[in-house]
């Protein structure tokens, strides 16, 4: 591996340009009717810079959704296989007004790549992209490999369980190696090894047929944005605790060892409120902030709208106000389940003075990953190699609903060996992604793949 970290090396400066002519494609899923044609260009770049790095074959393969870009370079039928998923969708950038610099225009500053889908999935799966390089131009790759990279993970994945289906023959390996999540700090590298599930809802709330006039009709008709308002906070107690009658009934309580050996992870409480610019942490009562993000469920309003947002005054009643809402779930929830819990008793609380309408949007179901499988291991001596220490289990806040969807469909688990940290700001305005983290990552990945072939 020593030609491959030497390559590296040599080329790295490169491999940032070409990053930045990937991040300048807007492709954001969620806003078809303005990106639809940068979807398919973002997978037809994608698809041309796997040729060129190695790949023996790459097709942009088509879904109902956006395109799939597959790819693969197999070595030996007899080696162990590696399956690379990744997206190259992105979240939409409002609210554009807070980047400090064009969010598809990238930049370089205080040892940062600034644009978004720096980290979040772009800068980490071309990390990948750039190691197979390295390790195909030196002759070092002890791996087949296969690209599997989706342009809908932001909105849910909808099409890729098909996709999974239609081509599971295809797909086949003996493990998906992502990187799409963080590590606790680069002082204190981590492995995923559980992610939270998702449950994510739309609800809409009608009054009046019409908007009126509130002066003539305040205090007499059921104003939906009011009640809205008043029924999303009920939904959430003032312990912390979600209000949905069952939504706790499966949730399997850690035992005080298991709580104890948890807080262990390095947390400063004070650092987090300072990063925040928060004067106080909130959440479930009884449980610490890191329990509460990594393995309690949660309820929260990613959304809310009604009336007159606009400059000045209109004195309105509106007809109707809405919120999209998720649910983070741990194992043993069921994702479907939560959704129909939600929806019930949504509907219930509703007062007569108004209509409701609840939709499931997308969810997906928690995930956890052995820690004593031999791709957890090679992950693990790839990471004290270049990181200087073993890397500790992590159990990530997030949701990658696919994730478990793979083991359903494929029956192959995945490995979440991710080099985001928190600052990066993924899904916000002026998402980042420091280049010692790409650089580590593209050095971490051939090592991964070095000691998963002898273990």
């Amino acid at each position: 591996m020593k030609s491959a970290l030497a390559y590296i090396e040599t080329n790295k400066e490169r491999f940032v340009e070409e990053l930045f002519d990937l991040l300048r494609i807007p492709s954001i899923s969620a806003q078809p009717s303005l990106h639809k044609d940068d979807m398919v260009r973002c997978a037809e770049w994608l698809a041309a810079s796997l040729v060129k790095a190695g790949a023996d074959t790459a097709q942009v393969m088509p879904t109902n959704g956006n395109p799939v870009v597959y790819a693969e370079k197999i070595v030996n039928p007899e080696a162990r296989t590696v399956l690379v998923y990744g997206h190259y969708d992105v979240m939409p950038v409002d609210p554009r007004e807070e980047w400090h610099t064009d969010p598809f225009e990238p930049v370089i500053k205080d040892g940062r790549i600034w644009g978004r889908g720096a980290d979040d999935d772009k800068g980490q799966l071309f990390m990948h992209a750039k190691a197979f390089e390295a390790m195909c131009a030196t002759d070092s790759l002890p791996c087949n490999v296969k690209f599997m990279l989706e342009g809908e993970e932001e909105i849910g994945s909808a099409n890729l369980y098909d996709f999974c289906r239609e081509n599971k023959e295809l797909l086949a390996a003996d493990i998906i190696l992502v990187s799409d999540t963080s590590m606790i700090s680069m002082d204190t590298p981590s492995i995923t090894c559980g992610l939270r599930g998702l449950t994510y809802m739309e609800v809409e709330v009608t009054g009046p047929n019409k908007d009126l006039h509130s002066g003539l009709f305040g205090g007499a008709v059921a104003n939906p944005a009011n009640v809205l308002t008043r029924l999303v906070s009920s939904l959430v107690d003032e312990n912390g605790r979600v209000t949905i009658p069952h939504f706790y009934d499966d949730v399997r309580e850690l035992t005080p060892a298991e709580r104890e050996a948890f807080n262990q992870a390095p947390f400063c409480l004070d650092s987090y409120k300072r990063a925040l610019d928060i004067d106080d942490v909130e959440g479930e009562e009884g449980y610490t902030t890191i329990e509460r993000t990594g393995v309690r469920p949660s309820l929260d309003v990613n959304g809310i709208w009604g009336g007159y947002t606009g400059e000045g005054t209109k004195t309105v009643i509106p007809s109707k106000a809405s919120a999209k809402i998720s649910m983070r779930l741990v194992p043993n929830q069921n994702f479907e389940k939560i959704g129909e819990l939600f929806k019930a008793h949504f509907e219930a609380i509703a007062p007569k003075s108004v209509k409701v309408d609840v939709r499931f949007l997308h969810g997906g179901a928690p995930y956890v990953a052995p820690t004593d499988m031999p791709a957890y291991k090679a992950a693990e001596k790839a990471i004290v190699d270049t990181f200087g220490k073993k890397p500790l289990p992590f159990y990530s806040g997030g949701s990658i609903p696919i994730i478990s969807g793979f083991e359903q469909i494929l029956g192959i688990k995945s490995l979440l060996i991710g080099f985001g940290l928190a600052e990066d700001a993924i899904h916000s305005p002026n998402e980042s992604y420091g280049l010692n983290q790409f650089y580590k990552g593209i050095e971490t990945i051939p090592l991964f793949y070095k000691y998963f072939a002898e273990e």
